[in-house]
């Protein structure tokens, strides 16, 4: 009998603890689950526009486009109690401000002339720039997976809770072409705003950010940038290695300090950064550039056709007239314009470069054969600035009527041309990201429409005299 009682009561106890930490869990998960369903739900943020209001589909996209990007900028709190307006790369999924993401969206709304909320995304990434120089990949107030129990319970995520910086990727990895872009963005304000007062106090900000990026990489001769694997924006890919639309970015950065730098009066500086920037890209064309392809290739490793880098790199004056056009051409003959401007590479890459859980979600083609409207912004931009207005002005219809049926810019598209989606994932709608390149997009061609019909104006006004 007593022997019995103590072979029993051990048992007895672990069931006990076993039983006790069943009911805790059971506790917490459904005090976790009970606190985001108490959240709001999710609603559409579709815009009501009839086509009849609006003079053009195009002007009528402009209106979504201005809509939805400016419904991403809420006023969210950080730990050292400020208070801060900023742009949020989504509403469903997103509800956070990334570094890439912003700094393509504030082209948008420098156009629209949001400068405040551009300045204060700016000033928040900067003061949570590390001694060394890194910016934050995202500033953030939730996990991942509390960010998708919400999205998939169909909440709002919460507002207010204090932001906090993340500086590695999902992937581990850091972020290079945030890093290049945040110093472009932060330029490019200060001279479509007229702050010049806020180039000369984060001056030095901007020159550690470009340090940073060139120390935090592989050693090379070239001075290209190399990179690890799932580190650059297309991040569900394991491209690594000199990758063009990086080193596209990173050129594009040492030009803008370049001409922030005569500004100042820094001389030295001037000749510095033009030089980096000669040699960077140099190198690109040495290294990247395809001519029996056309294109510039999206890697040292890689011959993909890869559309953001290209793009970037003809609407940014990187490639030559005739290599602009080249590119031009073999997007076109490829396909990747249709049925949504702008996929994303040609041909795929091969599925042992492909996150696996991007395989497992169903979304596997997410930075391949998808396309995003960003891109096709950017298609826009590069065909205008290349002389080829008229094709800008189509690929611009094209974004337009997708944006028109649904009201609102979508995250991404399938090659249906209807909003990617599986059983785990859903496209963000709207991406603020896409809504203000669509925005910049626009008015960059309207410049050049309205350069183009001054200049014939006045050839015919000669040709009459």
């Amino acid at each position: 009998m007593t022997s019995q009682k103590r072979v029993d009561q051990p048992s007895f106890i672990k069931g006990l603890i076993t039983g006790a930490a069943a009911g805790i869990a059971s506790l917490i998960a459904y005090q976790y689950i009970h606190a985001i369903i108490k959240q709001p739900r999710l609603m559409s943020r579709a815009v009501l526009s009839k086509a009849e209001d609006f003079d053009t589909i195009e002007a009528q996209a402009l209106f979504i486009a201005a809509d939805n990007l400016r419904s991403a900028i809420e006023v969210r709190r950080f730990g050292n109690r400020k208070t801060r307006e900023i742009l949020h790369a989504g509403y469903r999924n997103f509800r956070e401000s990334w570094a890439r993401d912003f700094s393509f969206a504030s082209f948008g709304l420098l156009a629209l002339k949001e400068f405040k909320v551009v300045k204060d995304t700016l000033e928040a990434f900067l003061d949570h720039q590390t001694p060394e120089g890194q910016f934050p990949v995202k500033l953030h107030s939730m996990g991942m997976v509390t960010r998708f129990m919400h999205s998939l319970l169909g909440r709002e995520q919460p507002t207010e809770i204090p932001m906090r910086p993340k500086y590695i990727s999902g992937h581990g990895t850091i972020s290079l072409d945030g890093q290049c872009l945040m110093v472009i963005a932060a330029i490019h304000y200060s001279f479509q705003a007229e702050d010049r007062e806020f180039l000369k106090t984060h001056w030095e900000s901007l020159v550690n950010a470009i340090s940073w990026a060139e120390r935090s990489v592989l050693e090379s001769t070239d001075g290209l940038l190399t990179q690890a694997a799932f580190a650059d924006w297309a991040d569900s890919i394991a491209r690594n290695g000199r990758v063009l639309y990086t080193n596209v970015t990173y050129w594009k950065a040492l030009q803008e300090m370049a001409e922030a730098a005569k500004h100042f009066g820094l001389n030295d500086q001037i000749s510095f950064y033009s030089k980096k920037a000669e040699q960077v890209a140099q190198a690109i064309q040495a290294h990247l550039w395809r001519p029996a392809l056309g294109y510039y290739a999206a890697s040292d490793s890689l011959d993909q056709l890869t559309s953001s880098g290209n793009l970037l790199a003809v609407a940014w004056g990187l490639a030559s007239t005739e290599q602009a056009n080249f590119i031009m051409d073999a997007i076109i003959v490829n396909g990747m314009a249709s049925p949504v401007p702008t996929k994303v590479a040609y041909p795929s890459y091969p599925p042992n470069l492909i996150a696996l859980e991007n395989r497992l979600g169903g979304v596997a083609n997410y930075h391949t054969d998808a396309a995003w409207l960003w891109i096709g912004a950017w298609h826009v931009v590069a065909l205008a600035r290349s002389g080829r207005v008229e094709e800008s002005h189509g690929i611009l219809s094209r974004i337009a009527e997708v944006i028109v049926d649904d009201q609102q810019v979508h995250e991404v598209y399938g090659p249906n041309g209807r909003p990617l989606s599986s059983f785990w994932y859903k496209s963000e709608s709207p991406l603020s990201w896409n809504a203000g390149m669509v925005v910049y997009a626009y008015y960059v061609l309207e410049y050049f429409m309205k350069t183009k019909t001054d200049i014939v104006s006045s050839v015919s006004k000669d040709e009459k005299e």
